[in-house]
């Protein structure tokens, strides 16, 4: 019986050769399914078991809109400074280069021109990753030159939102960020571009009060949080229980804050129905 025994002693294997389990190779949604990591990222990172949209960001959007995922990045760039020398448990610099340094962006917003269904779109994307999508001077700045494009060019212009809400550590220069970007939708509202706004989840605070509420149509991913205030202070300062599902894209559409809720999957058809429905033109397929 010697197969299943240990006949040499001693026997060890260097730390360096021993195998580890990889990780990654599975996702758990927050209703308990598991899937496969590369399941989840051919199915667009939608779990096919319950539905649920696992969070992505700014690059997985691109691939999703933009043909072959060929697109031109607007001012990418672009970084944030510190005027009003922030620190909290770290200084602002120090927090900012962590991020780049993790999530390989400069901000917590991307800008881009590219083919969609064989016509040019303007996007912006919002990403979670960076510093919880707050939004600072950066992001309202890249998204105003963003929409700057989109008039000079008479391109149609689509914002995707993910945000925790402004930025504190640029305090009133995050919230100069939502009467500049409401002003540049005013102006592109006026050059009759279209203007479709995407919100993902999450979108809290002042992107909600601003940009993410403005569109021609306003669109959101199934089970969004969306909303100013999160539900736990809603709660704490009225005092009272909320309804089910307060604050999901579900509970909003009911109530006439949003126009649809669609899939992933049919997100890149159905923003440029809307689009070839607002300007007159025949219909895409």
């Amino acid at each position: 019986m010697a197969w299943f025994k240990r006949t040499d002693k001693g026997i060890q294997t260097p730390t360096e050769e021993k195998k580890d389990t990889p990780k990654g190779l599975w996702y758990k949604t927050p209703s308990g399914k598991i899937i496969d990591t590369d399941e989840l990222k051919k199915n667009l990172y939608v779990s096919p078991e319950d539905g649920y949209h696992v969070r992505i960001g700014s690059k997985e959007y691109f691939e999703i809109f933009f043909d072959d995922n060929n697109f031109k990045e607007l001012d990418p760039k672009l970084s944030a400074k510190d005027p009003l020398k922030f620190e909290d448990t770290k200084k602002y610099p120090e927090k900012l280069k962590a991020a780049q340094k993790k999530t390989g962006l400069k901000d917590a917003a991307r800008a881009a021109v590219g083919k969609s269904m064989g016509k040019d779109l303007v996007i912006a994307s919002m990403d979670f990753a960076f510093i919880g999508g707050s939004m600072g001077s950066v992001v309202g700045e890249k998204i105003a030159r963003a929409i700057d494009y989109s008039i000079k060019n008479n391109i149609p212009f689509l914002m995707i939102s993910k945000s925790g809400g402004a930025r504190m550590q640029e305090a009133l220069l995050s919230l100069m960020q939502l009467a500049k970007t409401s002003a540049k939708l005013a102006q592109l509202a006026e050059a009759k571009i279209p203007y479709i706004s995407l919100c993902t989840d999450p979108t809290t605070g002042g992107t909600t009060a601003s940009f993410a509420m403005l569109g021609d149509i306003n669109i959101a991913e199934p089970n969004a949080l969306i909303g100013f205030a999160g539900p736990r202070v809603v709660k704490d300062t009225t005092g009272k229980d909320l309804p089910e599902g307060f604050q999901r894209s579900e509970f909003l559409l009911e109530h006439g804050f949003l126009d649809a809720i669609y899939e992933r999957k049919d997100l890149k058809k159905q923003v440029n129905l809307y689009l070839d429905l607002i300007q007159n033109q025949p219909v895409r397929v």
